[in-house]
């Protein structure tokens, strides 16, 4: 349930804490692979020019040297590692075909596939890197230290320290330190963390509460019931790592066959020179035509099939404000067959706002109670009251002064707005009549069963108008919607309904993603139920799944996974990330993500646009098929040039010219992704 507190003075909805700390992430330089790739790629493109304008060679070549050697050294000696495990891969070809390339003079054709083959590597560590440090960060959301409370008073400790049973005192503004139960006391905790609720959630005595979670403005005795290591804190962080360890390996279309075809232009190769030698041919005459048939051979033209179409999506969606990690990613995000978002953040905006104002029986005008709740909530720093004091001023209403400002935690806020006394909260309970005199001052302000003290009669009141507003508040309810009670001198005038509100464009998005998947997309979502249903019809979504955890959520996606469905999950939250790693692919919304869930995730839609999810999926599928347009192109001229070298006598210069025509060649047409056109049929 989300909360029915307009408390004041609390911290912001979204936990200041929940980015790691900046020591804790990795540099781009710090990781060798990125810094041997930056060296091989500078050398190149300080070499490039000087070759291409005829410079003597000895001002270009050392350039050249240091790009071959800080470039091909890594994933050369990765290839020689191989080769001890009686296994042979194309990285050892590709440095292979590049030393071949320069033992005949093209230099710059092996400088290009050396600094290809090394930037991707960094990339891939670097990306690598950064999710370890998401994971590790996400534990700093719980406090190290907590006060546990014993027979001598309170005892600070460290938080491994605690053993369940243990009874902690958590003050406003602090963050639990362990999953447990409350035992006294009542305030508001923001659980979007764990839960992914946009609104803090009301917390008394007998509630369960999780470590990491943000406390509001009321103190809290808390019994610890599980071990650190056993929180849901702890489990998010397992989930994660096991999900990136154990989630199958994907890898472009072209590796999967690389293995047999680098064992083919080895042996292929060796045969050519090695079969004529035998039977006296020239050792200059067969070397060079071994040479020749290694070039055409190599990989070039394929590998520039593959990655041209998908760098130039990437590209073109990084213009659109979506982050997409890597080639691979940008080819399986076409391949997703299912998709499951996530509500708060994704779905929606996020923040709650002012939905309906549900008058009672014998109110003020719509425009006085609003301005009356929004003076009284001026000074709060709730959720719930922003948006209460935003739909004033979104209605252009001139909001009074408010005196004498109170506010309880758990309950609500009162202020004396131009001689009357307001109270605007969620009521725990509505009953029957209350004598005025009978009301304590510290009685449960935005209760409309208490009578306000500017009443001057010790009569009791009729109750009407409480049930009237018992009636209203149902009703809001049953939208899913967060019920605001606004009494005046004691009587209620209004109901507010509050709820987050369906981002702009999220029904046709939603349709869209099901027109690419073939699939009707699920919500999966930690808020409750008529919440969540509530925003599914409006988005167009009939499969609802609500009041999940993390590991539910997971259990959904492993469950689409089994079935033979490749899912695309889009979220932003921690709460999100488990299913985010352990999904085919990954999309998180960048403006209000968690780090842990921009790091978790496989592409990031920056600017928060949720049409881009939708558009970059219809990318990744146009890419692909340039892909096998460019991969069938390639195949030909390579196997035409080869059987001209083997049946024939093919020279060294026209195999190079068809050797490089084809790579152009590809590597045009893959760079059709990057025009603006893509991008506009693609999100059409």
């Amino acid at each position: 349930m989300v909360s029915p507190v307009l408390g004041a003075d609390r911290q912001p909805a979204t936990p200041p804490a929940a980015a790691p700390p900046p020591g804790r992430r990795t540099g781009l330089l710090a990781l060798p692979e990125v810094r041997w790739a930056a060296l091989s790629a500078l050398a190149f493109l300080a070499a490039l020019p000087l070759d291409l304008a005829g410079a003597p060679a000895w001002i270009w070549g050392p350039l050249y040297a240091v790009c071959y050697a800080a470039g091909g050294w890594e994933p050369g000696w990765a290839g020689v590692q191989a080769l001890r495990e009686k296994s042979l891969d194309v990285d050892l070809l590709m440095v292979v075909a590049a030393l071949g390339a320069a033992a005949i003079g093209q230099y710059l054709d092996g400088g290009l596939l050396i600094v290809i083959f090394a930037v991707s590597g960094a990339l891939e560590a670097l990306a690598t890197r950064r999710t370890a440090d998401s994971v590790r960060g996400l534990l700093d959301l719980a406090p190290a230290r907590a006060v546990r409370l014993t027979a001598a008073g309170e005892e600070p400790v460290d938080v491994a320290s605690l053993r369940v049973g243990d009874t902690v005192l958590v003050r406003p503004g602090e963050r639990l330190p362990a999953d447990g139960t409350v035992l006294d006391g009542t305030s508001d905790v923001d659980q979007a963390t764990i839960t992914g609720e946009p609104l803090p959630a009301p917390k008394a005595a007998g509630d369960p509460v999780f470590a990491g979670t943000l406390n509001g403005t009321g103190a809290l005795r808390v019994r610890v019931d599980k071990d650190a290591a056993a929180s849901v804190i702890a489990r998010i962080v397992a989930m994660v790592e096991e999900a990136s360890a154990t989630k199958a390996p994907t890898q472009l279309f072209i590796e999967k066959i690389e293995q047999r075809y680098s064992v083919g232009v080895v042996v292929a190769t060796l045969a050519l020179f090695a079969v004529p030698l035998a039977l006296g041919a020239d050792f200059t005459d067969t070397l060079l035509r071994a040479m020749t048939f290694m070039i055409v051979a190599s990989p070039c033209a394929v590998v520039l099939a593959t990655m041209p179409p998908l760098l130039s999506a990437i590209a073109n969606a990084g213009r659109h404000g979506v982050l997409v990690k890597s080639a691979v990613v940008m080819e399986r995000l076409g391949q997703a067959d299912r998709v499951a978002l996530d509500k708060t953040g994704t779905l929606t905006e996020g923040a709650p706002a002012v939905a309906e104002v549900r008058l009672l029986a014998g109110s003020p005008a719509e425009p006085e109670v609003l301005a009356l709740a929004a003076a009284a909530e001026l000074p709060s720093e709730h959720p719930l009251a922003r948006a209460v004091v935003t739909a004033a001023r979104d209605r252009g209403l001139a909001v009074p002064q408010a005196l004498d400002f109170t506010s309880t935690p758990g309950v609500g806020v009162r202020a004396l707005v131009g001689g009357r006394e307001v109270t605007v909260g969620r009521p725990a309970e509505i009953s029957g009549a209350t004598p005025a005199g009978d009301r304590e001052p510290s009685a449960p302000r935005g209760s409309v069963s208490a009578r306000g003290t500017g009443a001057t009669d010790a009569a009791p009141r009729e109750a009407a108008p409480d049930q009237e507003a018992a009636v209203a508040v149902r009703e809001v309810e049953a939208d899913g919607r967060t019920a605001v009670v606004v009494a005046v001198d004691g009587v209620p005038v209004a109901v507010l309904g509050i709820a987050d509100r369906l981002r702009d464009g999220a029904a046709a998005a939603v349709a869209a993603l099901g027109r690419l998947s073939g699939t009707a997309p699920a919500l999966l979502t930690g808020d409750n139920e008529p919440a969540a249903r509530r925003i599914a019809a409006e988005a167009g979504i009939g499969d609802v799944r609500a009041g999940l955890l993390p590991e539910d959520k997971v259990a959904a996606v492993r469950e689409w996974e089994r079935a033979g469905q490749r899912t695309l999950v889009v979220g932003d939250g921690v709460n999100d990330a488990p299913a985010l790693a352990a999904a085919h692919s990954g999309i998180a919304m960048g403006r209000a993500g968690s780090d842990l869930a921009l790091e978790t995730a496989d592409a990031v839609v920056v600017r928060d646009e949720l049409a881009a999810v939708p558009a970059v999926v219809a990318l990744s599928r146009r890419a692909r098929r340039l892909v096998v347009q460019n991969l069938v192109i390639a195949g030909v001229c390579i196997g035409a040039l080869v059987i001209w070298d083997l049946a024939g006598h093919l020279p060294l210069p026209l195999g190079v010219a068809g050797h490089e025509g084809s790579t152009v060649l590809v590597g045009l047409n893959g760079l059709r992704l990057l025009r603006e056109k893509a991008w506009r049929d693609a999100a059409a």
